[in-house]
């Protein structure tokens, strides 16, 4: 190759790397990332709230005529969330994606409504263990929402960078789709952590 032909070469990989540049690449790169990250950890949390599940329903069933009806959507409602394989490649999948959030909304209903059956049993309200492991649900809650409030920023950056021009040709000329975020109606369902008190009962 001559000193000419590598020169014109070497120019032309430039000006690529430029225009790939101007046009967002390398933001696409970085955003597709943190949104594979941020991910990660929304299902790190919900995987930590799943495992927290069997000893909840272990310590309520200790409880005598505790409803089991309350019981049994829990364990049903886990049983679907976990049942759902959460992948990575799930953020690039609308309908995956909705399936999943649905299940996890169920599942965050059904452990509000068992919490607050449990106002209702003074044992329970009093056993220690089960009040620790309330507590670290409450933990728990509180930690989907950071991670899920994060997930929720990021592929919101992720799909105006997809979507405006000029980075928008960058986006179709690389197969960089929309990424499915969580929807207002499930964010209502399942932002707010169960509405539980934390009071002990007063000392007779």
């Amino acid at each position: 190759m001559t000193a000419t032909r590598r020169a014109l070469t070497g120019a032309a990989a430039l000006a690529t790397a430029l225009t790939l540049s101007g046009c967002g690449y390398n933001q696409f790169q970085t955003l597709d990332e943190q949104t594979k990250g941020a991910w990660a950890e929304v299902l790190n949390q919900y995987q930590r709230r799943a495992d927290l599940i069997p000893n909840i329903v272990a310590t309520v069933k200790g409880e005598a005529n505790f409803e089991q009806e309350t019981l049994t959507k829990v364990i049903e409602a886990r049983a679907k969330a976990t049942s759902i394989q959460a992948t990575p490649e799930l953020i690039n999948n609308p309908e995956a994606f909705n399936k999943f959030q649905q299940a996890q909304g169920e599942l965050s209903g059904a452990l509000s409504r068992l919490l607050v059956t449990v106002e209702q049993y003074p044992n329970l309200k009093a056993n220690q263990g089960f009040q620790d492991l309330r507590v670290q649900l409450e933990g728990t809650e509180n930690r989907i929402t950071v991670a899920r409030n994060r997930y929720i920023k990021t592929v919101q950056d992720y799909n105006v960078l997809a979507r405006q021009f000029p980075t928008n040709l960058t986006a179709m000329i690389f197969s960089y789709e929309v990424k499915p975020n969580f929807t207002v109606q499930n964010e209502a369902q399942i932002s707010a952590p169960p509405a539980v008190s934390f009071d002990k009962p007063a000392s007779k």
